[in-house]
Formats: C-alpha cells, structure tokens, sequence
C-alpha cells in the first residue's frame, strides 16, 4: 500500500498497537503507575469499608460505593503523588543498610 494513502486513524491506531507491542510504558512513569495503582485499590477498598460501617448492606449498597469510590479516586491518587517522596525517604530512614 502506498504510503501516502494510509489515513491519519490508521497511523495513529498503529502507534497504540507498537505501544501495546512493548508491553509497558516507560520506567520513568513507574511514580505515577504506582501512585495510581495503589490509589485506585485502597480508594475502593476504604470507601467499601466505610460505607458498610456507616450504613450496613442496605440495598444500592454498591451503588453508594462507587459514588463514594468517584470522588475518593482523585484525591487518593494525588494524595499519593504527594506523600510517596516523604514515604520513601522514612522507608530509608527505618531499614537498616546492607553491609557489603
């Protein structure tokens, strides 16, 4: 196929499928991979927590939760993004270093 003929969408849709090819993004986006990880799974699981503490499994349970989960995501994620330098520099602070 002639080159000039391959439309935008194609060549765009190529770039996402070598992305997906190298299965990963770059280490220079492991902070922001781990923040929102980490984030997405104690968000959910604090809001699944408290809800049921606060208003038992009533029915629309999940359904209180995910609204919960809607707005803790964002603030749990840069929450994260702000604490992890802190977090790693008590993390050095606490271990003990290895003796070579």
């Amino acid at each position: 196929m002639n080159r000039s003929m391959i439309s935008p969408r194609h060549e765009r849709s190529r770039g996402v499928r070598r992305l997906v090819a190298r299965r990963g993004l770059p280490s220079r986006f492991t902070p922001v991979v781990f923040a929102f990880y980490m984030a997405s799974i104690m968000a959910f699981l604090m809001t699944l927590v408290i809800t049921l503490i606060n208003e038992g499994m009533a029915p629309g349970f999940m359904g209180r939760v995910l609204h919960a989960y809607i707005l803790a995501m964002p603030v749990a994620f840069v929450c994260v993004l702000i604490v992890r330098p802190l977090v790693v520099r008590l993390v050095a602070l606490t271990i003990e270093k290895e003796q070579n």
